[in-house]
């Protein structure tokens, strides 16, 4: 870093040169999206100088004073200026968060850019790093700001070429706010001209809910700094080119298809339009309004801890602070969209938020109404929820556990794999618990459901296969969420949940009976063998017994305890072994009645530990050594060559 009077070089971050190449180079094709991101970075700034001046009056806007953004051009210049009078920047929030990217995630994101991606324009808005996007048509950009608060000689000049430095210096500056000015690239001259300015905002940001002003007609004055009576430099004066009025306000019968398409896409930094989205006006003991949309696909941050909320809480259309916890459960943290309350104090804080009986109602009713258009969905748009639940299934799964006010509701929007789907190891998940009832057998009185570490390792699983020898049909739990699943829910529609690991199919008729019976009789044939593989094995297992669950494997492993809480949850995130495991033997299996008949096999101590190894691993689960159990593999097939 080197210093001269107060102007200072620094280096960009790493990732942030990967940045700036990614837009010079990958996204000139869509260069109109500098200017949306431009104006929605101005926008933020006038709501945060709203809230701030909440709790700090002085920082309130002067009488008369209209805040706004404004967006000028100079011809002779070529330049572009995108203004605002809101918050500002300091000269440290500046380097801060202009000369680094802060974000959690997003140096992942940029590592595994390839291909097609890296043309992709949506993921700009995404990782909310949409400033770099100037450098899409300028190959200099210099930004003022002058922080609210702060004397007029704490202003803050930055520019930078886009190639690896920036300088900041301090300068003078009247008024708060920001000047972003753009020193267009050669071939960009189209761009300085009011009408095209113009259709751009529209296209993009002609929702915004603050006034965007341009110089009247197709003037190019003036760089659109902020005059000292609150009027705009330009010559000839100045005209909003948006209808800068809140969109969710407006009546439903005004509004098309494509201004919701617009203003999602404006509020959620997204090109791809949304899913679905509901908006609706609620009067009664509480009034407000909900305009709320489901994306068609997910956010980069759907996964990180401190992933931000979609959902911006306004107070009769000020916006007053985005959503942390308060309005949306965590698992419908993918939803975007605005709430707007009447009956909320301006002066709302994070604090009243957690204690409002106002904000319980609206979470409430927002909750019902996203789980009700998602089952419309479901039944009248079925490849669309299909969609829906491919990028967010895994997160709606969390509400079984989360939500028990609506655990009827989301368990109805559940999908799973079984062992009815169609190539279930590697299918969609696409059976409703609803589906599953409607092909029970008769006489069924169960839910079955097998949890395994994968979706493959619960299709291939030895514990299914007295269920397809029976016709029955098992859910498939694969994911690492639907352990919460299988100790949340404990019954559907009056059915129980039950492990296919601990329960085999009991219809009560005379071939289950007769089942038990054979079942009793193979455990007293077979008892001496199950004693000698139990001591071979020492602690290993809990208990060896003769298996009614299998038919073509020799043996499998199941808990001997029942699968919920504590115990599920460290079965699931550590070796994949229940706390109490049980090795089941197949007496119909070959390997199995050799060793009852050769009671005095020397090997008998090696055939226990590759039983128990095949075990564990038809169940997904680690082996503790796999050199050990390949060595006693390659032993007894010695032995059985010498034979």
């Amino acid at each position: 870093m080197t210093t001269q009077a107060e102007r200072e070089s620094h280096q960009f971050q790493a990732e942030v040169v990967q940045l700036l190449d990614l837009m010079v180079n990958s996204l000139y094709s869509n260069k109109e999206i500098f200017l949306r991101e431009l104006i929605s970075n101005a926008s933020d700034a006038i709501d945060r100088l709203r809230f701030a001046a909440f709790s700090e009056p002085a920082l309130a806007p002067a009488d008369g004073e209209k805040l706004q953004i404004r967006v000028a051009f100079d011809k002779a210049a070529r330049t572009i200026t995108v203004s605002d009078n809101g918050i500002g920047m300091s000269r440290d929030e500046v380097i801060e968060q202009i000369g680094t990217i802060a974000r959690s995630g997003t140096r992942e994101f940029l590592r595994s850019l390839s291909g097609d991606q890296r043309k992709d324009a949506a993921l700009i808005g995404q990782f909310g790093v949409g400033f770099y996007s100037a450098f899409v048509v300028a190959d200099r950009v210099t930004l003022v700001t002058r922080k609210a608060g702060l004397d007029a000689d704490q202003a803050v000049r930055w520019e930078s070429d886009g190639k690896g430095a920036y300088s900041v210096e301090n300068i003078q500056r009247d008024g708060r706010g920001t000047d972003v000015t753009l020193h267009l690239r050669e071939g960009e001259d189209d761009l300085l001209h009011g009408y095209r300015l113009k259709s751009i905002i529209q296209k993009y940001s002609d929702h915004i809910s603050l006034p965007i002003v341009m110089p009247a007609g197709d003037g190019a004055g003036g760089a659109g700094r902020e005059g000292p009576d609150g009027e705009g430099g330009g010559d000839g004066g100045e005209e909003t080119v948006n209808q800068g009025s809140a969109l969710w306000a407006r009546s439903k019968s005004d509004l098309s298809e494509q201004d919701y398409q617009d203003f999602y896409k404006h509020v959620a930094g997204d090109f791809a339009a949304p899913l679905a989205y509901l908006h609706a006006v609620i009067e009664g003991t509480y009034e407000y309004t909900l305009l709320l949309f489901i994306p068609s696909r997910a956010p980069f941050d759907l996964w990180l801890p401190d992933a931000r909320r979609g959902v911006k809480l306004h107070v009769r259309r000020v916006f007053i602070m985005e959503d942390t916890g308060q309005l949306m459960p965590v698992y419908l943290r993918f939803i975007r969209g605005v709430i707007d309350s009447a009956d909320l104090p301006l002066n709302v804080s994070r604090e009243l938020l957690q204690s409002s009986r106002v904000v319980d109602s609206i979470r409430s009713s927002a909750v019902k109404r996203i789980l009700k258009l998602l089952r419309d969905l479901a039944s009248d748009e079925p490849a669309k929820y299909a969609a829906f639940w491919k990028e967010f299934g895994s997160v709606l799964k969390e509400g079984v556990a989360e939500d028990y006010a609506n655990r009827a509701e989301i368990a109805k929007l559940l999908r799973f794999r079984s062992t009815r789907s169609a190539g279930p190891a590697a299918g969609e998940a696409d059976v409703s618990l609803d589906d599953y009832l409607g092909r029970m057998k008769e006489g069924q009185e169960k839910i079955y459901y097998l949890l395994a570490p994968t979706p493959a390792a619960a299709a291939s699983s030895p514990l299914l296969e007295t269920f397809r020898k029976q016709g029955v049909e098992v859910l498939l739990f694969g994911e690492a969420v639907d352990h919460w699943v299988a100790s949340s829910l404990q019954d559907y529609d009056g059915k129980r949940l039950v492990s296919a690991g601990q329960e085999v199919p009991d219809f009560g008729d005379e071939a289950g009976e007769q089942g038990e019976e054979a079942a009793k009789e193979a455990a007293a044939g077979f008892a001496g063998l199950t004693g000698k593989l139990k001591e071979a094995l020492g602690g290993k297992v809990h208990e060896v017994r003769v298996s009614s669950r299998l038919t073509t494997s020799p043996a499998c492993i199941v808990p001997d305890e029942p699968e919920i809480g504590l115990s599920l949850m460290r079965r699931i995130s550590g070796s994949g072994l229940p706390d109490q495991p049980v090795l089941e033997i197949n007496p119909g299996h070959p390997l199995i009645a050799r060793l009852n008949a050769s009671a005095d096999d020397p090997h008998l101590g090696e055939w226990a530990e590759v039983l128990y190894s095949q075990a564990v691993l038809t169940l997904g689960a680690q082996i503790e050594d796999p050199a050990v159990f390949v060595s006693q593999l390659n032993d007894l097939l010695v032995a059985l060559a010498g034979d």
